[in-house]
């Protein structure tokens, strides 16, 4: 080999592995069940009624009326490149968000979670954390190599959360789309599969109610076990420090 051009370390009996078919993914607070029009919209609409924040950030929404959201619904789901879930609050039994898989490139083994909205009641809560965790399990339990979190560089509470969850920081794709009239400048994370081992035991010994104080006050934060598995942290988040 001419060691003046190197190349990356061999892939040794690589199988892609397979995309998502929507098969439900259950924890100790949350379920998750792919998204369907007629039996979530009016449940969902909802939940987000009077929260137009939910959509600052996101490519569509706010919607006007009921059934101007299950329009909207029917169509995202309809589309075959998204997969979406519904996010149930298993303690409340209420439905509060969905997330979905997109940008699914099975032949790379890297796969994103994104298009994720969540209301209120379903934010910062155990259900929140652990139906992100459940779509990342799948993932590499499933062979993927990568998980990728993307959003609006500007989204500072997105790039906190993925940075709470795991992923690392790798950069800004500068002017990378234009939505809603406006630029975007995308933050991009991830997760790889060698970092997978570590992740799952945080995520585990996070969501053990032996963690959880009688008042439901974590006794340790998901950010400090997550910290010493990410290959980097995001300088906007290190400006915001005191």
């Amino acid at each position: 080999m001419d060691q003046s051009r190197p190349v990356g370390p061999p892939v040794p009996d690589w199988t892609p592995p397979p995309v998502p078919t929507g098969e439900g993914l259950s924890g100790r607070y949350a379920r998750l069940e792919l998204l369907d029009a007629d039996r979530h919209a009016a449940l969902l609409f909802k939940a987000f009624d009077g929260h137009d924040e939910v959509w600052t950030y996101m490519p569509d929404g706010p919607f006007a009326s009921a059934a101007q959201f299950h329009r909207w619904m029917r169509e995202a789901t309809a589309r075959d490149d998204i997969l979406f879930y519904a996010i149930c609050d298993e303690t409340t039994g209420e439905y509060g968000g969905f997330a979905s898989y997109l940008r699914m490139k099975p032949a790379a083994g890297s796969i994103e979670v994104g298009f994720i909205a969540m209301a209120p009641q379903l934010q910062r809560t155990r259900a929140a954390t652990e139906a992100i965790y459940l779509m990342m399990k799948w993932a590499f339990e499933a062979g993927y190599r990568r998980f990728e979190w993307k959003c609006d560089a500007l989204n500072a509470a997105s790039r906190r959360a993925a940075q709470r969850l795991g992923l690392s920081y790798e950069g800004i794709f500068r002017q990378a789309t234009v939505y809603k009239g406006r630029n975007r400048d995308t933050a991009w994370f991830a997760a790889i599969d060698k970092e997978w081992p570590a992740l799952n035991e945080a995520f585990q010994f996070w969501l053990s109610p032996a963690n959880f104080d009688e008042t439901g006050t974590q006794r340790e934060r998901l950010s400090d076990l997550t910290s010493l598995v990410r290959a980097a942290s995001d300088p906007a988040q290190a400006r915001q420090r005191p």
